[in-house]
Parts: structure tokens; sequence; C-alpha cells
């Protein structure tokens, strides 16, 4: 797994889901926020005031890609963590 996700949780970074409500259901990172990626855009303000590094997960990196292109154009500190399970196994 890459060094940057590492790093990134080691700033206390917020795990970002930006999968379904469904996909959410079928399973996730305990301590990660939810928001899916649709809506990103209306919780921009939100994502902000965490203060934080952010890292964007979905299932195969595609939509935490887009929301990782999203959250930087807005001056947001965030990195593309991929799928959800490949950053939950650096959190053990």
């Amino acid at each position: 797994m890459s060094t940057e996700i590492k790093e990134y949780l080691d700033k206390e970074a917020v795990i970002l889901d930006v999968r379904t409500l469904a996909e959410w259901n079928e399973g996730h990172i305990e301590s990660s926020k939810h928001v899916v990626l649709s809506l990103i855009p209306l919780e921009i303000e939100q994502i902000k005031a965490w203060g934080k590094p952010v890292i964007a997960v979905c299932k195969s990196g595609g939509r935490s890609g887009q929301a990782t292109q999203f959250l930087a154009q807005n001056g947001v500190d965030v990195i593309n963590g991929g799928p959800w399970q490949n950053v939950a196994k650096e959190l053990d």
C-alpha cells in the first residue's frame, strides 16, 4: 500500500467514503465519513470545516479519484485512497 496513505493517516486524515448508501451499508471503515460522490459539491463547506487532510475512498478508485480532483480544486488537502479495503488494511 502507498506510503502516502500511511502519511495521511499519521496526519489524522479523515477517510471520506464516496460510495452509494447501499455500498456503504455492505461494509465500510468504522471511523470513515460517508458523503455520496454526487453530494460532495453541496457538502464542500462541511468537508473544509473538518480542518483535516482527507483520504477519499470508494469501491475501485474511480469515484474517489473524481472526488479527489474536485476537493483539491477547492483547496482541500486530499489524496485518492482507492478501494476502501486498501485503506482499511492500513488501519489494522
